[in-house]
């Protein structure tokens, strides 16, 4: 059993819905990843059919429509051309996604808790111990 403390609020997770919780941080990456090669080669105008298309991403066909939607949605200009066989912008756009990660500061992470700061370990021990006798 994990014990996380989010917002001053205790959540115990089973070992099951830590692993999904990675999984789908790890799915957010595969998403961004996704998203920028999908761009890049839109701009290379070098997708080939639909169907190659989702291929090369690992997607299913729908999947690669819906992703082309959400494009859509975001102002991007995308179409299809039937005679060179790939995906092109109609007009400019890009794709800008950026991910910073390091370790907090003792004072980022003072600010991030609202100015309240626990000793991580001292407090795990403590619950442990409370939850376990």
């Amino acid at each position: 059993m994990v014990i996380f403390i989010i917002w001053g609020c205790i959540r115990i997770l089973t070992q099951e819905v830590h692993a999904n919780l990675k999984l789908s941080i790890i799915k957010v990456f595969e998403y961004l990843d996704r998203n920028n090669i999908m761009h890049k080669m839109v701009l290379k105008q070098r997708t080939g059919t639909p169907m190659e298309y989702a291929h090369l991403l690992g997607i299913s066909r729908t999947t690669l429509y819906e992703m082309i939607d959400e494009l859509r949605s975001r102002g991007a200009q995308i179409v299809y051309s039937k005679a060179s066989k790939t995906l092109y912008y109609t007009v400019p756009f890009e794709i800008l996604t950026n991910c910073y990660m390091h370790p907090l500061t003792f004072r980022e992470e003072k600010n991030l808790s609202g100015g309240i700061y626990f000793n991580k370990i001292l407090l795990f021990r403590t619950l442990l111990a409370l939850f376990s006798s």
